[in-house]
């Protein structure tokens, strides 16, 4: 499964990325943990009362800094929500990338990554309403977050091909379109099992991974 570690890897090997405004980056430790309280109070703030109704005020009350300390980091709300976007979509990816090197092929890595994803969810709900709500809050962010899921699951699924474990179209769409349709399946298999109710993510992934091995045909 050489490839897709690499592929994992490369998607991390960007230049570090400040969750700060421009020029307003923290220098030391302890600026850096503020920045995660703030992050973190973002999270809950939206998350619960969504973009419109959370505030300013509300995300440096529940993180217990000044008014001031909050603009020495961010400019605005918007700052700030755009950033909590990448920083969630930035999770999923962690959370899902170390279970890869486990898997036996690339379809039971699809299955380890969906599992691994509907865990995460039952602990992070907040990230459907982060992310639906940055459709209109911050659209590139929106954007870039579904695209960046789907080169990743499309890497690894061009890599399986090219090891001759996943079928091959004649067709230059078929990549592509087989990563938005496990990208889709996984993002409401979570908001079903994950964030509605509760299912078994061994079970949940297992169904789901029996259905990309073999269809549906009988």
């Amino acid at each position: 499964m050489a490839e897709i570690k690499q592929a994992e890897r490369s998607a991390k090997a960007a230049p570090e990325h400040s969750p700060a405004s421009d020029g307003k980056a923290p220098r030391t430790p302890r600026g850096q943990r503020t920045l995660r309280k703030i992050l973190d109070a973002a999270l809950e703030e939206f998350g619960e009362k969504g973009f419109s109704e959370g505030s300013i005020v509300g995300i440096t009350s529940r993180a217990r800094v000044a008014l001031g300390t909050f603009y020495t980091y961010f400019d605005s709300k918007e700052a700030v929500f755009q950033e909590l976007v990448r920083d969630m979509s930035g999770q999923v990816r962690d959370h899902v990338a170390p279970v890869l090197a486990g898997a036996t092929d690339t379809l039971d890595g699809e299955g380890l990554a969906l599992n691994s994803f509907l865990k995460f969810v039952r602990t992070h709900r907040q990230v459907y309403r982060i992310i639906d709500e940055a459709e209109f809050v911050d659209p590139e962010g929106f954007k870039k977050h579904y695209m960046t899921t789907v080169e990743r699951i499309g890497a690894r699924l061009q890599a399986g091909k090219d090891r001759g474990e996943v079928s091959a179209m004649d067709s230059t769409l078929a990549t592509e379109v087989e990563a938005w349709a496990i990208m889709g399946m996984n993002v409401f298999l979570g908001l079903r099992f994950g964030v509605w109710g509760k299912g078994s993510p061994d079970e949940v992934s297992r169904v789901a991974n029996r259905l990309l091995r073999h269809g549906l045909q009988a």
